[in-house]
């Protein structure tokens, strides 16, 4: 291709951050946005003018997809993805999918076979295989450092209280109101399978306690956690959500047969990223201690330091993929590896809901393990669930006032206030 690639971006806040990639990569260019929301597109048409950009700029996705372009950066809601993706991927176009690849088993069949039938790249923008503790996981992992795996921990620990107005905007139907807590998977999951290699086969969900204030600002928040048995039979820890710690913790941890491999778990550590490898003497080896630095596109990399350092690399490798260059073949997440990280978080929830029961992880890369999910639509939103609808949690789904949320959305519309100090004064539930 003797030209750059035409790219647009669907959903301008979260899409922030790719737009941002896109403005300064050599091989791609910015050329269409859409968002629900105007002042987004107000801000986006500002500074794409003050660079000398022209950006094509949309309000809804039935123009927008009409629009001229090589490849599309779907950054819309977490739960909505896939339908996006499969549409876009028909009409011809490429894909980079944030945060999650999937809301139900249908869709992961669905999206997978719309992959395999139209040949277009699908690339998944879970940003924290990127960060750079986690990447140098994975190239150590290659190397062989660790040997092989034999136990690993993911974590993703993000108490978003303080927030919520500003990311649910007081609508008591926004997805983050709705999410369950395994669902929100693969920040904590993504690494593990990324630097490993391998495949879930077995997982089972648990969830913590309800968050007691967080149902005064419109969710009954929680943690979960997915024990993961791989296809090795090495076992997986991950935990994410709402717990208390402050500022939020991102850590992963490898053992393997010949040594270990962790990030550090505080801020104030300043080597982030530890590896210890064993000697040809049992119990006797050496430690590496560093901060790792940016090794491919070090150039871009200097400018982009949001997630660790992986905002840059999603965006980087799905664009390298569809030129057909080694790295993004290599490194760009695939609709197999995605749809693996996220439904280990659609079957952990099924599992915590019936007692903690350990449940099989298809392999979906196998047509004939298809048939069996083509039909499962059972989730937490009412519209793609219809009869299938499950309950969030297996703890308390009790409703919440109409009061709830209008007292959040009153704070994201004050001047000058869009965090909340304090939940909703009293019950917040509907007697």
């Amino acid at each position: 291709m003797n030209r750059k690639l035409r790219i647009g971006v669907f959903g301008g806040y979260r899409g922030n951050s790719m737009i941002h990639v896109l403005y300064r990569h050599p091989d791609a260019e910015l050329v269409a946005v859409c968002d629900k929301y105007q002042p987004i597109l107000d801000k986006i048409k500002t500074e794409s003018e003050e660079k000398g950009i022209q950006v094509a700029l949309f309000n809804n996705f039935d123009d927008f997809i009409e629009y001229d372009m090589d490849a599309v950066i779907l950054a819309n809601y977490a739960n909505e993805h896939a339908p996006f993706a499969i549409r876009c991927m028909k009409k011809g176009m490429h894909v980079l999918s944030e945060v999650l690849p999937c809301e139900t088993m249908a869709q992961a069949v669905e999206l997978i076979e719309t992959v395999e039938e139209t040949g277009k790249v699908y690339a998944y923008a879970e940003n924290y295989c990127y960060m750079r503790h986690a990447f140098e996981m994975w190239r150590k992992y290659e190397e062989g450092a660790i040997g092989e795996v034999t136990y690993c921990e993911g974590e993703y620990i993000h108490d978003c209280s303080r927030i919520w107005p500003n990311i649910t905007y007081g609508e008591r139907d926004h997805w983050r109101n709705r999410m369950y807590a395994a669902f929100y998977c693969t920040h904590s999951i993504g690494p593990m399978l990324t630097v490993t290699g391998r495949r879930p086969v077995q997982v089972v969900g648990f969830e913590t306690p309800i968050d007691p204030a967080s149902a005064g600002l419109g969710a009954a928040m929680n943690a979960a956690i997915e024990m993961i048995t791989l296809d090795n039979g090495a076992i997986a820890r991950s935990v994410h959500g709402l717990l208390k710690r402050e500022p939020g913790a991102v850590n992963y941890m490898f053992y393997g047969s010949k040594g270990m491999m962790e990030s550090g778990r505080f801020k104030e550590e300043t080597k982030k990223f530890n590896l210890y490898r064993e000697s040809d003497k049992l119990c006797i080896g050496d430690w590496e201690k560093y901060d790792p630095e940016a090794q491919d596109a070090a150039e871009l990399a200097q400018y982009y330091g949001g997630h660790g350092g992986g905002d840059l690399y999603a965006t980087h490798y799905f664009i390298q993929k569809i030129l057909g260059r080694p790295d993004g073949e290599k490194y760009s997440i695939d609709v197999y590896k995605a749809v693996d990280m996220g439904i280990c978080g659609i079957l952990a929830h099924r599992s915590l809901l019936n007692g903690n029961i350990p449940i099989k992880v298809p392999n979906l890369r196998n047509p004939e393990e298809r048939d069996a999910w083509r039909n499962d639509h059972a989730c937490c939103t009412p519209e793609v669930a219809g009869d299938s609808l499950l309950p969030r949690t297996a703890l308390d789904n009790r409703r919440i006032k109409d009061e709830v949320y209008e007292y959040v959305k009153g704070l994201w519309l004050a001047e000058g206030k869009k965090e909340a100090d304090y939940p909703y004064p009293g019950n917040p539930y509907e007697e």
